[in-house]
């Protein structure tokens, strides 16, 4: 029987305005709710680790233990070991690896954690068959999804529902889905897990800094990555609607009177022994 494997195309690919936000995600602002599972001795498997900023956190929690970073993309992992090498870890490694098909034996980590990536992938499903298999009895599957149709902001400036309805089309188009969060817990009881507790929290950019930095990003990015390729591409929208849309982002971050809110949703599943 042929393994499973990917089929999605990840959306936004690796442009510095995408790094600009993966960087500035921590342990403490994007898994909160899986700290005060983690003890020193654990062995920790990161999945979809980007550059790593959250699996070196990981690790710090972990000083007795080990974390295993995982990633599809080979620049972007050995990116992920520069940044565990930098904060002078000795307790990480790195790997290449589809969710879909881990090279991990069965029970082989404490905790398995992916962050912002079931939905990105074709199979949500079987990959979190996948974690709940390379985790030990007893052990930790966690995940954690934005859901970008409970994203919410203010003003309702002209161009930012464009962006909302072409950035739900090209995801969907590329194979995965933008509304992860509020399906994780299906998607865990789907794959069989039972023990879930499943909760939500938010990113929230309001300050003038935090307002300047999210429409920044999402101005870049919506020009000159590869989700901007994609949206043309595939036939979802013209440069000249791209810029509309990028142009909507900066007026948005100008408003003094601005505020965005992010949706994640989460699941903390606890295997069954």
């Amino acid at each position: 029987m042929p393994r499973a494997r990917e089929t999605a195309v990840y959306t936004h690919g690796h442009h510095e305005s995408v790094l600009r936000s993966h960087t500035w995600r921590t342990a403490a602002n994007s898994a909160a709710y899986l700290l005060g599972s983690i003890e020193p001795g654990m062995r920790v498997l990161d999945i979809g680790c980007g550059p790593g900023t959250i699996t070196a956190d990981l690790a710090a929690l972990v000083p007795d233990g080990h974390v295993t970073g995982a990633d599809s993309a080979p620049d972007i992992v050995a990116t992920a070991r520069a940044t565990a090498a930098e904060r002078g870890l000795t307790n990480t490694d790195f790997t290449v690896a589809d969710i879909h098909a881990l090279d991990f034996a069965d029970g082989t980590f404490d905790v398995v954690h992916a962050h912002q990536v079931l939905q990105h992938v074709g199979d949500p499903v079987q990959a979190l068959r996948e974690m709940a298999r390379v985790t030990r009895p007893g052990g930790i599957v966690a995940a954690r999804d934005s859901d970008y149709a409970a994203m919410t902001w203010y003003p309702a400036v002209a161009g930012l529902d464009d962006w909302a309805d072409l950035y739900q089309r090209v995801a969907r188009a590329n194979g995965g889905e933008p509304d992860a969060g509020r399906r994780l817990k299906a998607w865990a009881l789907q794959a069989g897990l039972t023990d879930i507790t499943a909760s939500s929290a938010t990113w929230t950019f309001a300050t003038p800094e935090e307002r300047a930095w999210w429409s920044g990003l999402w101005a870049d990015r919506t020009l000159a990555s590869a989700y901007a390729d994609r949206a043309v591409e595939g036939g979802h929208a013209t440069v000249g609607q791209l810029r509309a849309v990028s142009q909507a982002w900066r007026e948005w971050g100008g408003r003094e009177d601005g505020w965005f809110s992010v949706l994640h949703g989460e699941i903390l599943c606890r295997k069954a022994g």
